[in-house]
């Protein structure tokens, strides 16, 4: 196993200082991320020292150390699961191939843009982030929030090396504007249209790490499978440390539906109004959150039928998630099903092949994985004995990238006109009057072991240590 060289400039475990010209390259490019975690990152918390976990290896256990930090002195840096040797591509037209250690000059462009658009989300979404602090419903939330932010910082490190170990001067110049683009920038926004979206509560911020982040995890799992075995090494660390920020969003949203669900057996009653007046949040918002965070991540895979998809896997460049469960890994002339808009307010299938299917593909399995959470958040439910059903919309529902692109369906799927869409889109979507009232409910709480009465406390702490722990020194 490779060590952490912890007490470097930049901690790695890639032999850095072998390499005098890429050290002094990073070397330079790190004050100016520093200047960027300080105006952009989360407000106002730079100096409290906050328990947080740091990566101290890449193997499956005893990766990490936990301790109090300031975040502005965490030890962001560069690390990759180790080597596997003799490692062959195993997708695509080359496959049984050896992997990649150099990007080949044909594919350098496709890669950087990859890479990039990848490393660009990495830093938006602490940025959507950046005041959630000041309304955080205990000192827990508020120390799992830090804990995403900082490793979403080193996230951006890791695509950042990539660009600067193996696309020379145009590496460069992409890895600085990383930090030039801003969530929802008027002028500069980044790439991706979900991580421009404003966030100002927890609710949302629970659907965003269970939902979003999880779009994350298979975009990860996808490059881990690629021929170019500095990414493929790269993104499987990083969801090593992804598994904790999907863990927030679906405990989260658990601990919002089970005080939910308390104060419907004290008070007997499923009526909205008496809810939201004791102060939580009813099960029907709950769902329009959903709705709302879910489909919006949906759009992050891509159109159903696509060359590009296509191309990424028959050239090696980006495999399906977990590759070697799939039968055939060549998929060339296999073919898949499709339904799309017919263009007359219904529907037809359409045949295409399973290589420019693969966006698709790896949806559905998104899908699938998504509903393990709302499986167990219906469970809690059902043992309440409250007559509610959670459910993931359709993949066709509110759609802006796609087939479905602008196709206006209830949430089921079935194609509806604009106008009637617009008059039930209170019923799916957080309404105004949604927003506004759990904006209302976010007020801070800093008492360790204290919650905020609108969600519920966990089922333990971190790192063993008690729910009551002051996991944030204010």
């Amino acid at each position: 196993m490779s060590t952490i060289d912890l007490q470097a400039l930049i901690p790695n475990n890639v032999d850095l200082a072998d390499n005098r010209q890429l050290q002094r390259a990073l070397e330079k490019w790190q004050p100016a991320f520093l200047n960027w975690w300080n105006e952009m990152g989360p407000s106002d918390f730079k100096a409290n020292d906050v328990y947080l976990r740091t990566a101290v290896g890449v193997d499956a256990s005893g990766w990490a150390s936990y301790g109090y930090t300031p975040m502005p002195e965490y030890r962001w840096g560069i690390f990759l699961a180790d080597r596997e040797e003799n490692r062959k591509i195993g997708f695509g037209d080359f496959m049984g191939q050896d992997v990649w250690q150099d990007v080949p000059g044909e594919y350098r462009s496709t890669f950087r843009r990859l890479i990039v658009t990848q490393g660009d989300t990495e830093p938006a979404s602490v940025e959507q982030q950046r005041l959630l602090g000041h309304t955080a419903p205990s000192l827990y939330d508020l120390r799992n929030l830090f804990q995403v932010n900082v490793e979403e910082g080193r996230h951006l490190w890791a695509m950042v090396y990539l660009l600067h170990a193996h696309f020379g001067r145009d590496g460069r110049e992409e890895a600085e504007e990383l930090l030039e683009r801003h969530s929802g920038d008027v002028n500069k926004p980044r790439i991706l249209g979900t991580f421009n979206e404003p966030m100002d509560n927890w609710l949302s911020f629970f659907m965003f790490t269970y939902f979003t982040d999880r779009d994350g995890k298979f975009q990860l799992k996808s490059f881990a499978e690629s021929a170019f075995d500095p990414l493929a090494r790269t993104t499987r660390f990083m969801l090593t440390e992804e598994a904790h920020h999907m863990f927030v969003g679906e405990t989260g949203v658990g601990r919002v539906i089970r005080r939910t669900l308390e104060v419907m057996k004290e008070l007997d009653t499923d009526d909205v109004a008496t809810l939201r007046k004791a102060g939580v949040i009813d099960l029907p918002t709950v769902q329009r959150y959903m709705n709302y965070w879910f489909s919006d991540s949906l759009d992050l895979f891509g159109s159903e039928s696509s060359s590009n998809a296509a191309n990424y896997f028959s050239n090696g460049i980006k495999g399906r998630p977990d590759e070697a469960r799939f039968a055939d890994h060549v998929e060339s002339g296999t073919e898949m099903t499709i339904q799309v808009p017919d263009g007359q307010g219904g529907l037809r299938s359409e045949t295409v092949s399973v290589r420019n299917g693969l966006n698709e593909v790896t949806r559905l399995e998104y899908v699938k994985d998504c509903n393990i959470g709302v499986t167990r958040w219906n469970m809690a439910i059902k043992r309440a004995g409250i007559d509610f059903e959670l459910k993931l919309p359709s993949t066709r529902f509110r759609r802006e990238v796609g087939m479905w692109a602008g196709v206006p369906t209830t949430p089921e799927g079935t194609p509806i006109s604009q106008a009637e869409f617009d008059a039930r889109k209170a019923q799916w979507l957080p309404s105004e009057a949604d927003q506004a009232f759990v904006k209302s409910l976010m007020q801070r709480v800093t008492e360790p072991g204290k919650m905020a009465a609108w969600i519920a406390p966990p089922d333990r702490g971190i790192n063993a240590q008690p729910v009551e722990y002051e996991y944030v020194k204010l």
